[in-house]
């Protein structure tokens, strides 16, 4: 905990910047969920205390998950792949985009607890925002709809918008940040990405992310899609303690 202090304390800036995200992201799920209430005719608390529970509840499963990692045989060892957006969607699909949003940034917080920084926040910065991209429109779109055709559509526009922003992501924020950070050069991922893709060019970062970031997005969007679409049904009526 002192460590994690420390890190804090020496990266207070970019902390502060993190919290910023977090609460653009906080209202605008805020915002949208008040319009699908809205058109349902739905007046309820984003909020109330079961769902404060229950977003607790989930973050810390998705902190627990997010512990275990596993490599990919198409990007360098840092890329790894882990299903801490499963609990997070589900608890999405039951509680709406705000309880999403919570979810991520608690699921960061539990993290750092736990495992501390080893990136000075950048890559919980990206962790957060990427889950983002993909529980913000997914949990959005079912909400207005709450059909099995909306959660449908919900997990293929999810699915899509995290592999688009987060390989853009990569290439013109994340990548760049280590460099200037850490001290780990564009140049030096690249050829690490050249030795384990085929598809990656020499110097270029954009067939890096295509080839190396792109696919484990899309593997990561598509399997916690698929499971949640497979369990959410059944698992509905007791998260929401209807029965």
């Amino acid at each position: 905990m002192r460590d994690l202090v420390t890190d804090v304390t020496e990266n207070l800036t970019f902390v502060l910047e993190i919290l910023g995200v977090v609460a653009v992201l906080f209202v605008v799920a805020y915002i949208l969920e008040k319009l699908a209430q809205k058109k349902q005719g739905v007046k309820e608390p984003v909020l109330n205390t079961r769902k404060t529970v229950m977003i607790g509840v989930f973050a810390a499963i998705s902190a627990v998950l997010m512990l275990f990692e596993f490599p990919v045989l198409w990007a360098p060892g840092f890329y790894k792949l882990d299903f801490s957006e499963l609990p997070i969607l589900i608890g999405a699909f039951a509680f709406g985009p705000v309880a999403g949003v919570l979810m991520e940034f608690i699921k960061i917080l539990l993290n750092l607890c736990m495992d501390g920084t080893g990136t000075a926040f950048i890559g919980e910065l990206a962790n957060f925002s990427v889950g983002c991209s993909f529980i913000l429109p997914a949990s959005v779109l079912y909400r207005f709809g709450k059909t099995k055709k909306s959660a449908i559509w919900a997990c293929v526009v999810g699915t899509i918008v995290i592999t688009v922003f987060g390989t853009a992501f990569n290439a013109i924020y994340l990548i760049p940040a280590y460099e200037k950070a850490l001290g780990l050069s564009i140049a030096s991922i690249i050829e690490m990405g050249m030795g384990t893709n085929p598809l990656v060019q020499e110097g270029n970062i954009w067939s890096f992310v295509a080839a190396c970031v792109a696919p484990l997005n899309l593997v990561k969007g598509t399997a916690v899609s698929v499971i949640t679409l497979l369990v959410y049904k059944p698992l509905s009526p007791i998260i929401k303690n209807n029965r």
